[in-house]
């Protein structure tokens, strides 16, 4: 916020100099650029009495003057002069407008002007955030009265460029704005990014990522200009060229979709994120936060949990498995002595089917279907999903990894989104969304950013696609997905709980994916320790959902 008060003291780093102040006493010509055009100070001063008691007294109260200033101590500086308040006042609001990490005022030689006057030329050197390296070259008179020297002061001894009731501050470049879909600002903290108050320059999220094209170029990313102290109006700018006007940076986020995600995190104590996509073109059309700040929505790496039996379900399809088969859903399964169970170790009844395995997230089940997958199925089937490419997304994005397994137990636990498995909110909506379209469409934030969309090394059978849709809508008739039962849009769901860490017993995030049936919606619940998918992230996505409905 610029300062055009006087109130408190400004106190910048200040280094050590000597109480003698040299000058070269030849011709100075100083410019200080006002405007379009440039304003040049000459002084063609020579000390014409080098050795006069008087100049040296003169000068020595003018470098106790300077020296306040250049410390930053205004009030002290103040009582230099012989208006100490306005002194006072203004060297305030200027040291507290332009920040500067560094100053250093010479002194010139003096000269005689009338009998008891002094006129000394000085020179300030600043390094102000976000413009560098500063300077201008003023000059202040000294008098005589009563015997003693004091400094006059004057607004333009300050800076020439000023004027009484000025100020000098700091502007940053005019920022274009970064916009949602509808061409309004984009009401997302943790995409939009934060600017750097100081430089004006952006720091995280798009504000950093597209800076050149929100500011207009590259250069300082802020001016040195005189303001009217009491509007705070701009009169004129003494640093810095007319930069290009900045572009605006569109994204595809539709605002209602967005507010409805946010709103459904509103009440969440937990870290967690809400992603939607558009599953026919791959537009993002929400990424939420809480709290604010990290976007672990796009970038966030976790364990997805049985959300990726989706992609494990499409490889044993992919082998023969139909839906209707019968599978057993045991309280364990072992794998070389390791033993995995079911949350609460719950089993299912005899002739249960494999979409039944599916829609209650039988982990047992999953496991002891391995042996009919290779070591790289889970990888490969994964890259029609798109998981572990490099997707140009117009954002920072992670895009998930599943290595080929390199044991049974890494297998076995891999099929269950544990072991090396690894996505983010965003690849889980877009696997999601890839159920829904049939084949994999690139998520996409930024479309004017994006050169070339990545494209899966493999498709899904449609065999494989039909099955997937049956068996993430069982998920919500009649299995884990029961908090999305009776929400209108035919929704569609897979329910995750991921272990992590090494407690016993383990912490879990809590996971749940799906899409509407009635609209190109897929989407991505995500609570980080959050407890259990379908009892925690259940109701998440319960509520984003009925707010779009409502």
């Amino acid at each position: 916020m610029t300062h055009f008060g006087s109130h408190g003291d400004y106190s910048p780093h200040r280094r050590h100099r000597s109480p003698s102040r040299t000058f070269v006493s030849v011709v100075a010509a100083l410019a200080v650029i006002v405007g379009g055009g440039y304003w040049v100070y000459s002084s063609l001063i020579a000390d014409e009495e080098a050795e006069n008691p008087q100049v040296a007294a003169a000068k020595g109260e003018l470098e106790k003057f300077l020296d306040a200033w250049e410390a930053g101590d205004a009030q002290r500086a103040g009582r230099l002069t012989d208006t100490p308040g306005n002194a006072q006042s203004l060297i305030t609001s200027v040291m507290t407008n332009l920040k500067p990490s560094r100053t250093e005022i010479s002194t010139g030689a003096g000269k005689k002007k009338a009998e008891g006057e002094m006129d000394f030329p000085f020179t300030v050197k600043m390094a102000l955030p976000g413009v560098g390296d500063y300077s201008w070259g003023s000059k202040a008179k000294v008098v005589e009265s009563s015997g003693a020297w004091k400094v006059e002061f004057q607004t333009t001894m300050v800076h020439p460029g000023m004027v009484a009731g000025q100020t000098l501050a700091l502007k940053s470049r005019d920022r274009a704005a970064i916009l949602d879909a509808s061409g309004d600002e984009l009401r997302s903290a943790s995409l939009v990014g934060m600017t750097d108050p100081a430089t004006g320059k952006g720091v995280s999220g798009l504000q950093a990522r597209y800076d050149k094209q929100l500011t207009g170029g590259s250069g300082p990313s802020k001016s040195v200009v005189v303001v009217d102290r009491q509007s705070g109006q701009v009169v004129k700018k003494l640093t810095g060229t007319e930069a290009s006007p900045g572009k605006p940076v569109r994204t595809t986020i539709d605002p209602e979709v967005q507010e409805a995600a946010a709103e459904a995190l509103g009440a969440v104590k937990k870290n967690a994120a809400i992603v939607a996509v558009d599953p026919s073109s791959g537009h993002i059309l929400a990424a939420a936060n809480v709290p604010s700040g990290m976007n672990r929505a796009l970038e966030g790496r976790y364990p997805p949990g049985s959300t990726f039996k989706v992609v494990t379900a499409a490889a044993l399809l992919k082998q023969g498995m139909k839906p209707s088969d019968r599978g057993e859903c045991p309280k364990f399964a072992y794998a070389n002595g390791q033993r995995f169970e079911n949350q609460d170790k719950f089993v299912l009844p005899a002739g249960s089917t494999f979409r039944d395995n599916f829609a209650h997230s039988c982990n047992t089940f999953f496991v002891n279907s391995r042996a009919r997958l290779s070591e790289s199925s889970l990888h490969d089937t994964a890259g029609a999903f798109g998981i572990g490419g490099a997707w140009d997304v117009g954002a920072a994005t992670y895009d998930g990894s599943v290595p080929v397994a390199t044991s049974d137990n890494d297998k076995a636990a891999s099929t269950i989104g544990q072991a090396r498995v690894q996505t983010s909110p965003l690849a889980m909506a877009s696997v999601a969304a890839t159920v829904k379209e049939g084949v994999f469409k690139q998520p996409v934030l930024v479309p004017d950013a994006v050169k070339k969309r990545y494209e899966a090394p493999a498709r899904l059978d449609a065999g494989v696609v039909e099955s997937l849709r049956s068996m993430m809508r069982a998920t919500v008739t009649d299995g884990a997905g029961w908090a999305l039962k009776g929400i209108q849009g035919e929704p569609h769901a897979k329910t995750g709980t991921a272990e992590f860490g090494d407690e016993t017993p383990p912490r879990t995030h809590a996971w749940m994916i799906g899409y509407q049936g009635d609209r190109n919606l897929a989407w991505s619940v995500l609570l980080e320790d959050g407890g259990s998918g379908g009892s925690d992230a259940g109701p998440v996505a319960a509520k984003f959902l009925e707010n779009l409905v409502g």
